[in-house]
């Protein structure tokens, strides 16, 4: 019966991938963080970039109900592909990150608390060799846990992603050579029940204009080599509590200004040579940023002066 649940997964995987431009070029067997048997399938576009969705090896992935789900999932991901640096993704303040190792599913919590969790790790990107990066460990309450169809991958790595942005933006999580795992709580004021929508930054015209601005400097200009970057992700979109149709009013008027160019149906940008002559400003951005995380000491109190 095992066999015969994941020949059926696999096949409608490889069926919903095919239908979004992509193929699924391997497929493996994994575990989540529990031990419990996943399947690991590797996504990938015809120019070779590729992804990996990871489900309960048991997921039902026929369920009437979550179709329209996954269909949006892969469709934004094969234009995520496209991009040269599908795993990037910039923050309000100005921090260009890479995600990786997320341990999909939600397991719930060893601990014993009422959670579900996913573990994942948050790197620092400004052109050099990696270093600085954050562990997190994403909670997700039982009362979030309600609006979600499933504990999987397509289901929550929007909201997850943009959760360790939101974390970031609060200088809550800091950037370390090593160091243990950061939390991130994932709760419901990350969503109006009223709107059925999440909730993460009330942003206004400027503020939309400079992270787009940021987001094709960071993975377009330094990260990218120039090639286009998607400037319409709708996972951009609910992290700056905007509409895709905005983001393209904002991205038209950014490059009416001289400041980006767009290509690809105006749904990718590069930067011009006016954008990238703004690198020290941008780079003096980030530092201030990765400071903003560190703890921050009395010196007096360091060198051991103060009164106690």
């Amino acid at each position: 019966m095992a066999a015969a649940t994941q020949l059926s997964l696999q096949q409608q995987v490889e069926e919903a991938a095919r239908v979004a431009g992509l193929t699924v070029s391997n497929t493996t067997s994994g575990a989540d963080f529990t031990g419990k048997p996943t399947t690991k399938f590797t996504l990938a576009n015809p120019e070779g970039k590729s992804e990996t969705l990871e489900f309960s090896a048991d997921f039902d992935f026929g369920r009437p109900e979550i179709q329209d789900e996954l269909k949006t999932y892969f469709a934004e991901a094969a234009k995520r592909l496209k991009n040269p640096r599908p795993d990037t993704y910039v923050t309000m303040h100005g921090l260009p990150i890479s995600f990786s190792k997320f341990a999909w599913p939600f397991h719930t919590s060893t601990s014993g608390a009422d959670t579900y969790i996913v573990h994942g790790e948050a790197w620092l990107e400004d052109g050099a060799q990696p270093v600085l990066h954050a562990k997190v460990s994403a909670s997700m309450t039982l009362t979030f846990a309600e609006i979600v169809p499933a504990m999987e991958q397509p289901f929550a790595e929007s909201f997850i992603y943009n959760a360790v942005r939101k974390t970031m933006d609060q200088g809550q999580l800091e950037f370390v050579k090593s160091g243990n795992r950061q939390p991130v709580p994932v709760t419901t004021r990350y969503y109006s029940r009223w709107r059925k929508t999440f909730v993460f930054n009330d942003t206004v015209e400027q503020q939309r204009l400079d992270f787009i601005a940021k987001k094709v400097f960071w993975l377009s200009g330094v990260l990218g080599g120039g090639q286009p970057v998607w400037v319409l992700d709708p996972r951009d979109a609910q992290y700056l509590n905007t509409t895709v149709e905005d983001l393209k009013k904002v991205a038209t008027a950014l490059a009416s200004d001289g400041v980006i160019q767009l290509t690809a149906g105006a749904e990718y940008a590069t930067p011009t040579e006016g954008l990238m002559h703004h690198r020290a400003e941008y780079e003096k951005e980030m530092q201030d940023s990765v400071n903003f995380t560190k703890p921050q000491f009395n010196e007096d109190m360091r060198a051991g002066k103060a009164n106690m």
